[in-house]
């Protein structure tokens, strides 16, 4: 690629390659935050966002219709020597980006083509994992905010706050850079998806009610899909787990919203969709509103129902940082309708009995809640419990194993990796193959090649994408796998296709079964 105007002379992408192959080696965070921020010191103002995105495994720019077919076409040999420099990479990215109509495709591939070109081989190998969405080194949204903030010396909690309230690393890396008033100034925005928060799994119902009690709450934990819905005015917008805007596929959740008493709104809760006797139906069949949108005409009525457990802003008021007590009176005030089913400062026995409830409904459990206790998003704070009656827990698949006898032919015994919270990999606690339906095996033998990184004769080893809900009996020490711990009598429960990685269940979660 030329640079005729002298547009460029900033960091060389070269730079940013080392970094996310150092960072990658590494398995301590506290030097993984020191390479980062080493890189981000040299960093300027233009060139910093972008930076940060890219070591985060994104691209400013979101999709540039840019896949592995059209990168499998290119032939280009590697430069000999590093030229590239981070602002003409986002330059082409963006003209990807803008490239549509009429010769869009010849126009990407001769813009791939000029940039390949002036690619070194690490280069190279960078940008087709970062094109293709597998540039995975380690760099997690916890690890670069210790970054961020060490490099700016802002305050950690300023930078985790503004990251959970944009959503967005990088505009959080520039807000830092300008100073903490930049920081200040940035609060809840209807319209813009939070960080959820999460739960920490309790070893059972008297553990959590003791660890909270007695001014608490008892919800029903629902087996459907995580939904956020923001309403200003007429402007409804419905985001999942993963902060994807599903608005347009449910327009049934829409219409709902729409007829709440109240102006603006930041609602969060689950939904999914019942059968005609009031029970939930099968996890898989919520999901597939998310894909398919509503009902086509001809078909059954597939409704999705929604439940809400919290209120983060009501009517120009922002609650995120009032105690849940607050929260849950403001949805009482709009829609005590659609709260799900609690109990608030219940009885041991009280407390039993709305478990044994939730789990004759149809439910997965409770979940306990302190009415103290903040909206803390993105983080698993003690002050949320998750009780079920199996130890369940999402894990990442890191290969599968061709079956054998009836199995044959197929992808069967799977390896499960629990998350590393210190280094953002995944550590292998165990395998099983039980629990696997006919339809699940056909579904992961022609999924699981899609994300294969290599393979031997008894073997696919995946790439850490695919999450899994696993039921077990407990855990073990063992020396056979890396994190000194290894899964009892694992079975496979559902796929979690509304997860991604980074929200898998860590090797600390796993390893507190020990105790």
């Amino acid at each position: 690629m030329s640079d005729p105007a002298g547009t460029f002379g900033g960091m060389k992408l070269i730079d940013v390659v080392q970094t996310s192959s150092d960072v990658a080696r590494d398995r301590s965070r506290t030097r993984k935050t020191e390479v980062l921020a080493g890189l981000l010191a040299t960093a300027a103002d233009a060139e910093l966002p972008i930076v940060v995105a890219w070591l985060s495994g994104e691209i400013p720019q979101g999709r540039l219709g840019v896949g592995w077919r059209s990168l499998s076409k290119l032939a280009s040999e590697p430069a000999g020597e590093p030229s590239l420099e981070v602002a003409e990479v986002d330059a082409a990215f963006g003209e990807l980006a803008a490239a549509s109509g009429p010769g869009s495709t010849t126009r990407r591939a001769e813009i791939l083509a000029a940039m390949f070109a002036a690619a070194t081989e690490p280069e190279q190998k960078f940008l087709i994992a970062l094109l293709t969405g597998e540039l995975r080194q380690g760099a997690l949204a916890g690890v670069m905010t210790d970054a961020i903030a060490k490099v700016t010396g802002e305050s950690l909690t300023a930078v985790r706050r503004v990251h959970m309230l944009t959503g967005s690393l990088p505009e959080t890396a520039a807000l830092a850079r300008f100073g903490a008033e930049a920081l200040a100034g940035v609060g809840l925005e209807v319209g813009r998806a939070v960080e959820p928060m999460l739960a920490t799994p309790a070893d059972n119902l008297d553990a959590a009610l003791e660890l909270l009690g007695p001014d608490l709450v008892v919800d029903y934990k629902l087996d459907g899909a995580r939904i956020q819905v923001h309403r200003k005015g007429t402007d409804i917008s419905v985001y999942t787990r993963t902060l994807r805007d599903v608005t347009g596929n449910v327009p049934d959740l829409v219409e709902v919203i729409a007829g709440l008493p109240c102006d603006s709104v930041i609602l969060d809760g689950e939904t999914l969709m019942l059968s005609d006797d009031g029970r939930p139906r099968s996890f898989q069949d919520t999901m597939s509103r998310f894909g398919s949108g509503p009902t086509a005409a001809g078909e059954p009525e597939r409704l999705l129902k929604p439940f809400f457990f919290d209120c983060l802003h009501l009517d120009g008021v922002d609650l995120i940082d009032r105690p849940l007590s607050e929260r849950l009176a403001a949805i009482d005030s709009i829609a005590p309708q659609l709260r799900i089913p609690a109990v608030t400062r219940p009885t041991a026995d009280e407390a039993k009995r709305h478990f044994d409830t939730a789990m004759a409904d149809g439910h997965e459990g409770v979940m306990v809640k302190s009415l103290d206790g903040l909206y803390v998003a993105g983080r698993r704070g003690k002050a949320w419990q998750k009780v079920k009656p199996t130890h369940t827990f999402d894990l990442v698949v890191l290969g599968a194993e061709w079956g054998s006898g009836r199995r044959t032919g197929w992808l069967s015994n799977l390896h499960l990796g629990a998350r590393d919270p210190e280094t953002g990999e995944f550590i292998m606690v165990g395998k099983t193959f039980k629990g696997l339906t006919d339809d699940i095996l056909r579904w992961q033998t022609e999924e699981f090649p899609k994300h294969a990184t290599h393979r031997d004769a008894h073997t696919v080893y995946l790439r850490p994408q695919v999450v899994v809900e696993i039921e077990l009996d407990g855990a073990q020490r063992s020396s056979r796998y890396a994190g000194g711990v290894a899964l009892r009598f694992a079975r496979v429960v559902r796929y979690r296709p509304d997860k991604t990685p980074d929200l898998a269940d860590s090797i600390e979660t796993i390893r507190a079964l020990l105790k």
